[in-house]
């Protein structure tokens, strides 16, 4: 490619290719002009004017830089780091009420209320820190506040095993919910590290990363927990073990966290401010909103974040429900499932929700949009939840057809209908494209995982109450709760209608956002071109 070197008063004739300029092969040199003046003349304007074949090759060079490849190995070492919340937060789960009631001395009765207030501070905990590790995200960078916080959390939960009161265990659970900057950090350095090209695959990674940790969590935590008791001939007669029970299941997730937070320290890269600087003109553009106020009344923020928290609303409330309802007897309004019948059917869940993130979310998100398919989610809703208690009005027949029928349908609903999980990924992918500028990303995700993390502290007591009221009192057949459900998704179905139009289906042609700005250089000239 030719070099284009040019005089700052140039820039706005070279960097423009007008119809006319482009069809004339040679420049007119004025009659009876000095030749050494033609010469000159001759020389800038093929300086100038780059060639049609070189136009071509420069437009493609800027096509190839502006939409990379995903950077696979960042985005799996972010996947790793996500791996660490869920299983800090789900592996006490099959121990946390037996320890409950051992370190607080309580009746079986109580021990519910207890361990339902130990998580509900940790997810309050969360809640009040978010917006403040997005600032620092926003601020500091990505890294170190990813890689502090995994230490935190990998700490907390090392010693969360050796308390003995229920004090000291709200405290260190509260202690790791204050090191939440790993959830907000994850998902901005993910969407840091894609393109609008490539952001669906990477938060589909991103979502089966977080599938297996809830799965891994609960399987480290029962299978360790008490190992003196469950592996004698290993654990018996250590004192260690016998005098903490819990304390192998916890210092195990610690030292998961603690290889997370070296593999973030010595490979991860940072990605804020990543690209070349902007010029003067692009800066005060870049800088976004100066407050959380204005960050929240941006053009379709405010719309997105509703969004965003309504549809992990319907989720917090399903999972919920749902092992309660498969619990329940049949009479009653539930499945009368088994504990082993249980354990399949969140099993399948897991495994469609995966097929579903990585074979489908893509290629449906590239087709129609981010909106199309929150918009399609949203529509399958009410449909997925009001079909929970068909299944129990099958059972209640109690005839040969109505069984068969439920062993068909029962399955087949839960395999198709988990397809609305794509809704959850499809929330963050619009969360990225309304966010006004890379440098309000962090604080974006805060306020939005605030939100969520607010929702979580209450919404599984909420509506496990409303089962148990439903389901107690035969309101509506014991179908109350759902009938709530289905309300609440068709208010997602309306709420879909008003996202912004960031997030429609873009162009073929259309470029990450958050690398319009950058500066590309082409390796045998030194103009630069924006791309």
């Amino acid at each position: 490619m030719a070099s284009n070197r040019q005089h700052p008063d140039d820039d706005a004739i070279t960097t423009e290719t007008t119809p006319l300029l482009a069809a004339s092969s040679s420049p007119v040199v004025p009659a009876g002009g000095d030749p050494e003046e033609a010469k000159t003349l001759i020389s800038t304007t093929t300086t100038s004017i780059p060639s049609s074949s070189s136009s071509q090759s420069q437009a493609h060079h800027q096509q190839n830089v502006s939409s990379p490849p995903l950077p696979t190995k960042q985005i799996l070492l972010l996947c790793y780091a996500r791996l660490i919340e869920p299983i800090a937060f789900f592996s006490i789960f099959p121990y946390i009420n037996q320890m409950v009631r051992e370190n607080g001395n309580l009746a079986e009765e109580d021990m519910g209320f207890y361990s339902g207030l130990i998580e509900s501070l940790f997810s309050l905990t969360q809640m009040t820190v978010m917006v403040a590790w997005g600032m620092a995200a926003d601020r500091i960078g990505r890294k170190p506040v990813l890689v502090s916080s995994l230490a935190g959390v990998s700490v907390s939960m090392a010693l969360f095993g050796m308390t003995k009161t229920i004090w000291q265990m709200i405290l260190f659970r509260c202690t790791a919910g204050v090191f939440a900057g790993t959830i907000v950090t994850v998902r901005t350095m993910i969407s840091e590290n894609s393109t609008r090209q490539t952001q669906a695959r990477a938060f589909s990674w991103f979502a089966v990363a977080g599938n297996v940790g809830i799965f891994v969590g609960p399987l480290i935590g029962g299978a360790l927990a008490d190992p003196a008791t469950q592996y004698p001939g290993v654990f018996g007669g250590v004192w260690f073990f016998e005098e903490f029970p819990y304390a192998l299941s916890t210092i195990v997730v610690g030292i998961i966290g603690l290889t997370s937070v070296l593999t973030s320290a010595l490979f991860l890269e940072e990605t804020l401010h990543r690209n070349a600087k902007p010029d003067t003109e692009t800066s005060g553009a870049a800088s976004g909103p100066a407050s959380t106020r204005d960050l929240i009344k941006s053009p379709g923020v405010g719309i997105v974040l509703y969004n965003y928290g309504h549809v992990m609303f319907l989720a917090f409330a399903y999972t919920a429900l749902v092992p309660v309802f498969w619990a329940t007897r049949v009479s009653l309004g539930g499945l009368g499932f088994t504990p082993l019948l249980i354990s399949l059917f969140m099993g399948l869940t897991g495994i469609s929700q995966s097929v579903w993130l990585l074979a489908f979310f893509p290629p449906l998100q590239r087709r129609i949009g981010t909106n199309g398919v929150m918009r399609l989610c949203g529509n399958a809703y009410p449909f997925f939840l009001g079909i929970m208690p068909v299944l129990n009005a099958l059972l209640r027949l109690h005839t040969k057809a109505g069984d068969v029928t439920f062993w068909i349908l029962g399955p087949l609903s839960l395999a198709l209908g988990t397809g609305v999980s794509m809704a959850f990924t499809a929330a963050q992918l619009a969360l990225n494209d309304v966010s006004p500028s890379q440098e309000t990303l962090g604080m974006l995700n805060a306020l939005a995982l605030t939100m969520t993390s607010g929702l979580r502290s209450f919404s599984p007591a909420l509506f496990a109450s409303l089962f148990a009221i439903g389901a107690g009192n035969q309101f509506f057949y014991g179908y109350f709760v759902w009938v709530i459900m289905v309300i609440l998704a068709l208010g997602f179905t309306i709420s879909t209608r008003f996202l912004p139009e960031t997030s429609e289906k873009p162009p073929v042609e259309d470029e990450d956002r958050y690398r319009d700005e950058a500066v590309v250089r082409d390796d045998d000239s030194d103009v630069t071109v924006r791309a």
